[in-house]
């Protein structure tokens, strides 16, 4: 429930509980009836899921406490909220049923790849928010970039930022064009870090380090490389000179990344993951 006098939920509602509905309670549907639940954002009585897994629904059901249909049109009834969690094959028979039921709601979609004017025109349906949040918002550290139509009031964005809060960070943008860059980034963006880790752990093996030892080391090198940059507030390079001394072990490694292209691979990754967002 979001309430006034309650932090940084000042005046979203007044003292108006808020209903979401979520259409899809997949895995990011379900991370965010989680963050939602854990963080006290909205209490598990306000949420309802529509979803046409049987299996999907006695989950949700059971570890989250929220209700659970396979009707769409029955769930987005009474929401003040509507969350779109589908796959993207599905969005098409999901808009087509609930078409023109959205009133003074606020429609929140997270589906990839729907734009802001496709929603609003299948919908017919001004109150729309889009939103690109990655894999790391199902343990409640995620990054969300998202965006709003121009008739979205600014209530409504207060609603969505409150919403997407619950899943880690986000940013508005303005300009819908940052999503599809986002996704190349930061939505696609865990699978490279999860593979960096796996290779720098197998790279520890490799030299001799037991695997779980390896693991430890390399996961909290990153974390705290991390939150080194994010506090200091420095360069990466200024903060990578700081560990490279001349003619030392870390220059020699270094060297070897740059033989191997790495960063130019990187920026070639990222570009190609951005193209083929666009291209979808």
């Amino acid at each position: 429930m979001i309430e006034a006098g309650k932090g940084r939920n000042d005046g979203i509602m007044g003292k108006k509980k808020i209903r979401i509905a979520f259409i899809g309670g997949g895995a990011m549907g379900e991370a965010m009836i989680k963050c939602l639940s854990t963080k006290k954002v909205v209490v598990p009585q306000d949420m309802v899921v529509s979803d046409i897994s049987p299996v999907r629904r006695k989950l949700l059901s059971r570890e989250y406490g929220v209700s659970t249909l396979t009707d769409n049109k029955k769930a987005v009834a009474k929401a003040d909220l509507i969350v779109l969690a589908v796959k993207p094959q599905n969005l098409p028979q999901v808009i087509e049923e609930i078409k023109g039921l959205a009133s003074k709601q606020l429609v929140l979609s997270i589906v990839a790849g729907a734009t802001l004017s496709s929603l609003r025109q299948g919908l017919s349906h001004s109150s729309v928010v889009r939103a690109m949040p990655n894999m790391p918002a199902q343990i409640g550290e995620g990054m969300t970039i998202w965006t709003a139509t121009a008739e979205t009031e600014q209530k409504q964005k207060k609603l969505a930022q409150t919403v997407l809060e619950a899943l880690g960070k986000e940013i508005y943008v303005a300009d819908e064009k940052y999503l599809g860059m986002a996704t190349a980034l930061s939505g696609s963006g865990p699978a490279y870090v999860f593979l960096f880790i796996e290779a720098l752990v197998d790279a520890g093996v490799h030299i001799g380090l037991p695997r779980d030892m390896a693991q430890e080391l390399v996961l909290q090198t990153i974390l705290g490389s991390t939150r080194t940059v994010e506090k200091t507030g420095k360069h990466p390079a200024d903060l990578r000179n700081t560990v490279t001394s001349p003619g030392g072990t870390t220059t020699e490694a270094l060297l070897q990344l740059e033989k191997g292209r790495f960063r130019s691979l990187l920026l070639e990754a990222v570009a190609a993951a951005y193209k083929k967002a666009k291209r979808l």
